[in-house]
């Protein structure tokens, strides 16, 4: 049996979840236990059953309500249990108080992400950095969820282009909010724009402490021409290419390959440029300190040819070390290209003519290599015996007559020679006469044409002239034929 109480019996706690019924007993006012709330209100639930297709939840309303997979969270991938547990206390949205089937339909994603929008206007108001995880591949980026789905452009993810997007997948990153469309509520963000601010930080503090003479690790970053970038961790040295090698080097790229891990030495700081300046050879041993002690100045060596140059060619001696041999130094004869004479990658023996310690430099010279006699080579002659007095005269008489004879023809040959030299200028002048007068001939007949030509033109232009005229008086005749025939018509219509 129900006992019946009075409402004056209650506290006044107990007065406001209870009140009176039909039947004058006091229950239970269950009115007064349902939230209140409308479409579009964010509020707070107990999770109650979790299943594959729907997530139940208890927001204190008059049914649970319900929340579908795909509101649940902004990966589409995951499993409801993945995402919550029974019992966790959660935020959710009102999207239908009621649906047509009648039941309360709520989502957790568009709450998280209408909180998660407030924070992000803030941090893109402020310039301040968000951070997320990327959960997503899409055509030309990736999607961040930092609350609420994000786009990360492709260009926008390094400093450098990134080719491989799959490696940047269930990652967390820390970017910069680049664009909002509040209206659409979409967002841009930037990770190359947080990076290049940490980079400056990074290179402003290494400009401050790095100091010449260092030694420091780094990776190649970039190869150009005139030498190779080193990556040392937020600040790009330069090694120039002279400084990558203690021997020639024709391209950087000979030396070092992109990526490669290397240990230089600072030879200098430009701190207002914020540029370094980085040596790599000055890390390996020098082979001019070797060369003191192995070579001196009349050494013969046997060097292999590196370089070919207009003025000589290049020799190595050994790795490190090599020389020049002027073209004047490349063979006992003449020379007027060192082709002639050597080949790329020939090995040849050369003696060193001079060393040049300051300036690390070794003169070479393959002409003053002392010359071996070859198989099959002729002895040299022995030197003839000395002529006594009279044989001497008897080989003199014979050179003076030639002598006299000579001194005779002389003459003759220089006229000779003068007429052989006045017949070519006289050819020369008949030949210029000859071409004047052919140009002079031309011009003539050049003008009787012209002239034959204008006079044809003014003939066809008064002929032409002569037919307009004779057209126009014709027409005239005409004209004036009939006003008369009209005058006369009319004048036989005013007569009858």
């Amino acid at each position: 049996m129900t006992e019946k109480r009075l409402l004056n019996d209650l506290s006044e706690e107990e007065k406001q979840y209870m009140t009176i019924n039909e039947k004058g007993e006091v229950v239970p006012n269950y009115e007064m236990t349902i939230v209140s709330f409308k479409e579009g209100d964010i509020i707070k639930g107990t999770v109650v059953k979790v299943d594959k297709d729907e997530v139940l939840i208890d927001v204190g309303y008059k049914s649970e309500g319900v929340i579908p997979p795909r509101e649940l969270s902004v990966r589409y991938d995951l499993d409801p249990q993945e995402v919550v547990s029974i019992n966790d206390e959660i935020e959710v949205l009102v999207l239908q108080k009621e649906d047509q089937d009648g039941r309360l339909i709520l989502s957790k994603k568009r709450a998280e992400a209408e909180r998660a929008f407030e924070k992000i206007v803030k941090a893109y108001d402020e310039e301040k950095f968000v951070k997320g995880t990327v959960i997503d591949l899409v055509k030309g980026g990736l999607i961040v969820d930092i609350g609420m789905r994000a786009f990360l452009p492709g260009s926008l993810i390094d400093l450098k282009k990134v080719t491989d997007f799959n490696s940047y997948l269930n990652k967390e990153v820390t970017c910069k909010v680049i664009n909002i469309d509040k209206v659409k509520s979409n967002v841009i963000i930037s990770r190359k724009a947080y990076l290049e601010v940490e980079k400056k930080k990074i290179r402003e503090k290494l400009i401050k402490t790095i100091k010449v003479g260092q030694v420091k690790k780094g990776v190649i970053s970039n190869i150009l021409d005139f030498g190779a970038f080193v990556d040392l961790g937020g600040v790009d040295g330069l090694i120039h290419i002279s400084e990558l090698s203690w021997s020639h080097v024709n391209h950087p790229s000979d030396i070092v390959q992109i990526g490669d891990e290397v240990e230089v030495v600072v030879l200098d700081v430009d701190k207002e440029k914020k540029r370094v300046a980085l040596g790599l050879k000055q890390t390996q041993i020098d082979p001019w300190m070797e060369l003191t002690k192995k070579y001196a100045i009349g050494d013969i060596v046997e060097g292999k040819v590196i370089k070919i140059v207009p003025f000589g060619a290049f020799i190595q001696i050994e790795k490190g070390i090599e020389g020049l041999v002027h073209i004047s130094e490349i063979a006992v004869y003449s020379v007027e290209k060192p082709e002639e004479v050597v080949s790329i990658d020939d090995k040849v023996k050369i003696k060193i003519i001079d060393i040049d310690f300051d300036k690390r430099r070794i003169g070479l010279s393959i002409r003053q290599v002392p010359r071996e006699k070859e198989e099959g080579e002729k002895p040299e002659e022995k030197a003839k015996p000395i002529k006594k007095k009279k044989e001497i005269k008897e080989e003199v008489r014979p050179l003076e007559e030639k002598k006299k004879i000579k001194e005779k023809i002389k003459p003759i040959e220089e006229e000779i020679k003068v007429e052989k030299e006045i017949e070519p200028a006289k050819e020369d002048i008949k030949a210029k006469e000859e071409i004047e007068l052919s140009k002079e001939e031309t011009k003539v007949k050049e003008e009787v044409k012209i002239t034959k030509e204008k006079k044809k033109a003014k003939e066809e232009a008064k002929r032409v002239k002569e037919k307009i005229k004779a057209k126009e008086e014709v027409k005239s005749i005409k004209e004036k034929k009939k006003i008369k025939e009209d005058k006369s018509v009319k004048k036989k219509k005013i007569n009858k």
